[in-house]
């Protein structure tokens, strides 16, 4: 990479130092809302797209209805910071659209001290998978884990020639020129990536729904609670109690659902938890329909044993009538229909709706050359999923790489000795 000859040949044997960002950024303030009269675009945590690093929806708010976390002044080149489950890397750069705005205090706002240091050299810098590490071995809490502004501010970030500013900011400036110039390509080829991949979906839905349309003399209809062994929802231990969480049990959450298949968990119980909660464990290979929330009617496939909470019905299917994966795919295509049958605010399913979803079963009263034609619908289903969804095979998994390409150099040019580094 010609790129990194430079950065060499432009750092030179300069000096480093290492310093809290706490150093290199200045105060905020709140808004007072007892003092204005103009509404504001309040910038909550929902705002910003992980994927994009991009400020997506806001809201209007005055000083009539301003929710209490709308607190945060911010400006232009300020970076804010989620510090609520900040391991999700949730961060942008304010641009002009945004200035002298509010943020919800869910934000650490990093406003730069620009006689030292480029706002797009924090924001690079707090991309980084040190930065990553950091955030997760300093958050608190298991359920909602999150990382106060003093203790993010507390990061050690690299200046390159102190005692020389305007050589400092004229590296930064070259290493962040790089940055946003990959940063730029990635974004690129991810659009181009993304797009193919859109339509690749839209065609394997076509075949999907082509494979699972069949006349009623065909097949027989059954519900799922009559190819099922069993129907069972789960439970949430208490929160608060720290022998709850932290455990090593996977515990899903309908969030976690999203048509794939379920390796592992993003939160742990412990046996405490199990033993004190309506959460069970279910076998691998159940099909998860998700019943509450903004996933309802979203399914998944756990591979290995897990929890769930209650909002998950989880299906335990009778392996000698169905194929699991066949019952998968099958439900996956009336996602819109299963939705559509909740109700309330937000559009919930209960396990009664689930065990009467019916489930086309061809050739039902051949048992063998019923699940043999499973099987096959499977296979084809299968390699379609894998081509349009797979993160190790097909478009997903170029996407992957792509990302994973630009995070090793953005790591290398910003990969500086430390002190201690130096001495060994």
């Amino acid at each position: 990479m010609s790129e990194l000859c430079f950065i060499e040949r432009l750092l030179g044997d300069v000096e480093v130092d290492w310093v809290p960002i706490s150093k290199v950024t200045l105060r905020t303030s709140n808004i007072k809302w007892r003092e204005v009269k103009r509404d504001y675009k309040y910038i909550d945590l929902t705002s910003v797209s992980i994927e994009t690093k991009q400020i997506i929806e806001t809201s209007w708010v005055s000083p009539n209805n301003a929710p209490s976390r709308a607190q945060k002044l911010v400006e232009k080149n300020d970076v804010i910071f989620a510090t609520t489950r900040p391991t999700q890397m949730r961060y942008c750069l304010i641009g002009d659209d945004y200035h002298g705005e509010v943020a919800s205090t869910g934000y650490c706002v990093l406003r730069a001290r620009k006689e030292k240091v480029l706002p797009k050299w924090i924001l690079h810098l707090i991309s980084t998978s040190q930065f990553k590490r950091y955030l997760e071995d300093n958050q608190s809490g298991s359920a909602y884990p999150a990382i106060s502004d003093a203790k993010l501010r507390a990061f050690y970030i690299p200046i390159p020639c102190p005692e020389n500013p305007e050589k400092s900011l004229q590296i930064q400036a070259e290493i962040v020129r790089i940055l946003d110039a990959f940063t730029s390509l990635t974004a690129e080829l991810t659009a181009e990536l993304t797009a193919e991949l859109t339509a690749r979906k839209k065609q394997y839905n076509y075949y999907r729904d082509k494979l699972l349309s069949f006349e009623d003399s065909e097949v027989e209809w059954k519900t799922l609670g009559e190819i099922s062994k069993n129907i069972s929802s789960g439970g949430t231990p208490k929160t608060g109690v720290a022998d709850y969480y932290d455990g090593n049990i996977p515990w899903l959450r309908t969030q976690e659902i999203d048509f794939c298949e379920i390796w592992d968990t993003n939160i742990k119980i412990t046996e405490a938890g199990l033993k004190n909660s309506s959460a069970k464990w279910i076998p691998e290979n159940c099909v998860i329909v998700a019943m509450y929330g903004a996933t309802v009617g979203k399914i998944g496939i756990n591979k290995v044993p897990i929890t769930t909470n209650q909002a998950c019905a989880n299906i335990c299917l009778d392996e000698k009538v169905v194929n699991y994966r066949y019952v998968f795919h099958y439900l996956t295509s009336q996602y819109e229909y299963i939705k559509s049958l909740g109700t309330g605010s937000q559009t919930n399913i209960n396990a009664q709706i689930v065990k009467n979803l019916k489930v086309p079963i061809p050739f039902a009263d051949d048992i063998e050359k019923s699940l043999a034609d499973q099987a096959r619908i499977v296979a084809i289903l299968d390699k379609f999923d894998a081509l349009t969804n797979s993160i190790t095979e097909g478009l997903p998994r170029e996407i992957e790489l792509r990302q994973k390409q630009y995070e090793y150099y953005r790591d290398l040019l910003l990969s500086f000795p430390k002190p201690d580094e130096e001495a060994a």
